[in-house]
């Protein structure tokens, strides 16, 4: 089709007349005088229409697909980090408040004792012979070898080695640990040692308290608190360190034995502490817990014997057949001036 003037005036009259066609539907709305034409031209283009809409459709959703791939892998992959972020977020919450339950429990068990500490957690445990944890306190710190270690519950151990940012711990459990002791109320020293990782597991003891005096009582159940050593280097005075749990009566030595198992769980050791200064005086049994409250005993069930106090017009012999007849005096009565 050449590019003519005419074809191009009529093309431009074609244009005009759609535009004016447009206007005159659009503003006359449903009352428009071309609605019939436009409802005419539904009925003949409709299925067209449709027919084209299903064919066009599909390629069209591929490409968007396509093309929106790279998006929403992208999308997805935010949506998984923040689910992580906010899974690990609810994991430290938790943790968190934990360790402020320990570190509150901890505090209060400082202060009934007089301990000056530096709180610290247990970031790894030691994997050769010797039975050791690292904390996350060092020199930095104020930490010095030689310095008592101790939860909530009771003693840990001591510093060995010391580092800028972190120490090495060597638990109470440990074979060379030698720690001096002294049972509550009786005040009877003795010396606990660690029996090392077999007592830790499949119910044991890892704790042996020594008795200085074999002659001394000793029962199970009491409990064993740290004696303190002098300089207060390494223990200080009045640490738990566990209950009585099994008596060796056997005879003959200069000291007696016993089994202690400790107040600390050595295998779960989370948040801890430092003394790094000891109290100004021996706290004693103080720093102790409460002694758990004895259930209560069974009222006797009621008897039926008779009480045995004498009826009253019983004999001073409790024979009730020979009441003293009315009138009569008492042997042990001395007779009055009217008698």
């Amino acid at each position: 089709m050449k590019d003519t003037r005419r074809t191009r005036v009529v093309l431009g009259a074609l244009i005009v007349t759609a535009l004016a066609m447009i206007t005159v539907d659009y503003r006359g709305g449903e009352h428009s005088p071309l609605s019939g034409l436009r409802d005419v031209g539904a009925t003949v283009f409709g299925p067209v229409e449709r027919a084209s809409a299903s064919v066009v459709r599909p390629v069209g959703d591929t490409f968007d697909a396509v093309t929106d791939a790279p998006g929403e892998r992208r999308r997805a992959d935010r949506l998984e980090r923040e689910n992580q972020r906010l899974r690990e977020q609810l994991r430290a919450g938790r943790l968190d408040q934990d360790r402020s339950a320990q570190l509150r429990q901890l505090l209060g068990t400082a202060g009934t004792g007089g301990y000056k500490i530096r709180a610290a957690q247990v970031i790894s445990a030691g994997q050769g012979f010797e039975d050791t944890v690292t904390i996350d306190v060092g020199s930095r710190a104020g930490i010095r070898p030689d310095m008592t270690v101790m939860s909530a519950q009771g003693l840990v151990g001591r510093v060995t080695r010391v580092g800028p940012a972190t120490a090495t711990v060597l638990l109470a459990t440990d074979q060379t640990s030698s720690i001096g002791s002294r049972l509550e109320d009786s005040k009877e020293i003795g010396i606990v040692q660690g029996r090392g990782r077999r007592g830790l597991g499949n119910g044991g003891t890892p704790l042996r308290f020594q008795l200085l005096d074999a002659a001394a009582p000793m029962r199970v159940g009491q409990r064993v608190v740290t004696l303190g050593s002098q300089g207060e280097r390494p223990y200080v005075p009045g640490v738990p360190i566990g209950v009585v749990e099994r008596i060796d009566n056997s005879s003959g030595g200069l000291t007696r034995t016993a089994y202690i198992r400790p107040f600390v769980r050595f295998t779960s050791l989370d948040v801890v502490a430092v003394v790094v200064a000891p109290p100004r005086r021996d706290p004693g049994d103080a720093v102790l817990p409460p002694k758990p409250t004895p259930p209560p005993s069974p009222s006797p069930a009621p008897s039926g014997k008779p009480s045995g106090k004498p009826s009253p017009g019983a004999t001073p012999s409790g024979d009730p057949g020979k009441a003293r007849p009315r009138g009569t005096k008492s042997p042990a009565t001395r007779p009055t001036a009217e008698d």
